[in-house]
């Protein structure tokens, strides 16, 4: 398991609520455009990351974490496994608390080299499926 219950509340409930949503567009047949819905009803501020930039839930899209002209406290992650590694280490160079790879999503390498660098980080889990159980 890549991040244990206390990481899990620790990034959900302390770390800051402004979370990059890294493949998030206006699909709605993507999961990422679903658990973003839910994460804005708990209270964090959702910012898009895709290449198209779009708006999607109201908030400005950007197509790189690099572009974010703001500070992000987690970066969460909706790309294939063979490219979250260096979302990862995009996320490390932004100054973002944490990382958070989606069900689906491993880079044991990723993972390493994040939380070498100190970031918390979670992985192969949804904060979708997660906040709601910290009651």
């Amino acid at each position: 398991m890549y991040g244990d219950e206390a990481t899990v509340r620790k990034i959900l409930t302390e770390l800051g609520d402004t979370w990059a949503v890294v493949g998030l567009s206006n699909n709605r047949q993507r999961a990422a455009y679903g658990v973003a819905e839910v994460l804005q009803r708990f209270g964090k501020r959702v910012v898009p990351v895709h290449p198209k930039a779009e708006t999607v839930h109201g908030e400005q899209g950007y197509a790189s974490l690099a572009d974010i002209p703001f500070d992000v406290d987690v970066v969460d992650v909706f790309v294939n496994s063979d490219l979250a590694g260096p979302v990862a280490d995009a996320a490390v160079a932004k100054g973002a608390d944490a990382v958070w790879f989606q069900l689906g999503v491993v880079d044991e390498a990723a993972y390493g080299r994040t939380r070498d660098a100190g970031l918390e980080m979670v992985m192969d889990r949804c904060p979708a499926i997660e906040i709601p159980r910290l009651g």
